[in-house]
Parts: structure tokens; C-alpha cells; sequence
């Protein structure tokens, strides 16, 4: 469920684009009048702002923004202006290509659905004019490289349906892969990961929690390491609760001493128009603290009233 709180009655982009160009106006940028028109827009409301204000200025909206923002919350407004498929093509190049965070470009691929991302691998090829899987093969190594290349390109199935026998028998796989033996086959826990889907794997979790006295994400913890358990980690958890995924992802970002503005942003305005409403509430049963207070102790100025502007209503 989206957080994205949108005006009664939409002003026509038009109208948008006019506010958006007085703000551009004069010395300086109004980053209050930036923040309240476009984060209170949903996905198709900004394209079409995007088109208006090209018709009308015969400039780029995005261009003028990178003029106009600067910092966090230029990096943040950004990447909301994208539609989600584009959104995740630039976190995923940027995370494989640039910056060579790999942790980023890890969650983005291990907590999308299939849907998801077939739409993203056929955007991420024609923004970039490369496979998506030939990123990934240059720029990873090892399990890490197998476990996404083979979560990418395998159809899941979708839907809730799952036969108890199979997902039994695949915790029992599982337990042989790992926790049995001396070392870890890992290619056994690539192949059930990327083949099942988030119901089945759901099971399966549930199956070895109930045979062996703990969960399939303890296991892995303790079988494998670095990026290849985050994303075995990354898709057990996200088979079984997303939103709970995300908010253990956001309160780490916000734990300790400083922030890790990048996930912060990512998580943030990647969720905000899908599940935001659901990882606000079990961020607020598991920490006993509002997102919207925690992100609000961890950031100021623009920045700040942008990303709680995302976030809604304090609740």
C-alpha cells in the first residue's frame, strides 16, 4: 500500500510545470515549492509533468533539477521523478557500474517479483543498450554472480499455490546442501531459490523451522557469507514478509553513529508508491518508534520535509 498523499483534485501538469518554473525563478531555488508539488504526485502524474514542461520551456524537467537541487535532496527528488522499472535500472547500474556497492544492487534484484523484474530487464536494456545480465556477469563474482544471474533470468511462478511435499522435500535438500555436511553445496541453494516461488519458498521456510528447531535464514547464515548470504537472506525474507524486510533495512541504515543516506533514499522513494504503508507498521511493531520519527531524528532541512513528505501522516 502506496503512502504517496495526493491533492483531491490533481492540478492539470500544466499548472505543475508553471509552479516548478517559478520556483526555478530568481535567485535561487524554493525547494519548499519543488518538494510540494512533485511529492505529492504519483508516477504518471510526474511523466506527464516531465512532457508539459518540455512543451512549454523547451527544457529537460530533470536537467533543470540537477541545475536547481543540490545534495541529498537532489539525489532523492531524482530518482523519484523515474517511474519504478527506471528507478531500479538506475539504482542497479549505478550500484554495478559506478559506485560498486554491490549491497544495493542486491536488494533491488532479490526483493523484486518476477513481473517486476522482466519489466526492469527489458528497461535496463533499452536506457542502457546492454543486457542487464552482462552487467552482472562483468561486475560480480563467485555464488553472488550465480545466485542473481540465475534469480534474473528464472520465470517463478507467482501465485499463492504450494504443494507442502515439494516444499518439504526442498527444505530437506536444503538441509542436506548446508547444515548436514561438511562444507556447503551451493549450488543446490541457487537452484531451489531462484526456481521457487515466494509462496513455495515461504513453505520451505516454514518446513525447516518446523524439522529443525530454526529458520532456513539462520542456516544460511551460517553456511555462507558476504554477498551471497545477503542474497539468500534477501529473497527468504522477502518470500515471507517484505515489508518486514524493508524495515530491518531502514532502522540499520538509521542505527549507530551517522546514516546511510543512500539506502535511506533508495528504500524510501522505491517503496513509497508500493509498500511504504506496510513497512511503516512493522517498523513501528518491531522498534516501538514511527518511521516517520526516526527519519526524522536522522535527517533535516529540504531533505528531511521531502522524505516525510513520502512517508505520510506520522502513524
Amino acid at each position: 500500500m502506496s503512502t504517496l498523499t495526493l491533492p483531491p483534485v490533481p492540478p492539470h501538469p500544466k499548472d505543475d510545470a508553471i509552479q516548478l518554473y517559478k520556483a526555478f525563478k530568481g535567485f535561487g531555488c524554493d525547494d519548499s515549492a519543488v518538494i510540494n508539488v512533485l511529492a505529492h504526485r504519483d508516477a504518471t502524474q510526474r511523466a506527464y509533468i516531465q512532457q508539459e514542461f518540455r512543451t512549454m520551456y523547451s527544457e529537460d524537467l530533470l536537467k533543470r533539477l540537477t541545475k536547481e537541487l543540490s545534495g541529498k535532496l537532489e539525489t532523492a527528488v531524482l530518482l523519484w521523478m523515474h517511474d519504478p522499472a527506471g528507478r531500479d535500472a538506475i539504482i542497479l547500474k549505478q550500484s554495478l557500474t559506478v559506485t560498486k556497492i554491490l549491497e544495493a544492487a542486491t536488494e533491488v534484484i532479490c526483493s523484486r517479483t518476477p513481473s517486476q523484474l522482466q519489466h526492469l530487464r527489458q528497461i535496463y536494456h533499452s536506457r542502457f543498450g546492454v543486457f542487464l545480465e552482462h552487467d552482472i556477469e562483468r561486475h560480480t563474482s563467485g555464488d553472488h554472480k550465480k545466485i542473481l544471474l540465475a534469480y534474473v533470468t528464472t520465470p517463478r511462478h507467482e501465485g499463492p499455490e504450494v504443494n507442502r511435499e515439494i516444499a518439504e522435500n526442498d527444505a530437506k535438500a536444503l538441509y542436506k546442501a548446508g547444515e548436514k555436511k561438511l562444507g556447503t553445496d551451493e549450488k543446490t541453494f541457487v537452484q531451489i531459490l531462484s526456481e521457487r516461488s515466494a509462496a513455495h519458498l515461504a513453505a520451505v521456510s516454514f518446513a525447516y523451522q518446523h524439522k529443525h528447531g530454526h529458520s532456513l535464514e539462520k542456516a544460511v547464515k551460517k553456511e555462507t557469507s558476504g554477498l551471497f548470504a545477503l542474497a539468500l537472506k534477501t529473497i527468504i525474507q522477502c518470500s515471507e514478509n517484505p515489508a518486514k524486510y524493508f524495515a530491518k533495512v531502514l532502522r540499520k541504515a538509521m542505527k549507530g553513529l551517522g546514516t546511510n543516506d543512500e539506502t535511506l533514499i533508495r528504500v524510501i522513494v522505491t517503496r513509497t508508491e508500493i509498500d511504504l504503508q506496510y513497512i511503516k507498521a512493522e517498523y513501528l511493531k518491531k522498534y516501538k518508534k514511527t518511521l516517520h520519527d526516526a527519519v526524522h531524528s536522522e535527517t533535516s532541512g529540504h531533505y528531511r520535509a521531502f522524505l516525510l513528505s513520502l512517508i505520510g501522516p506520522n502513524h
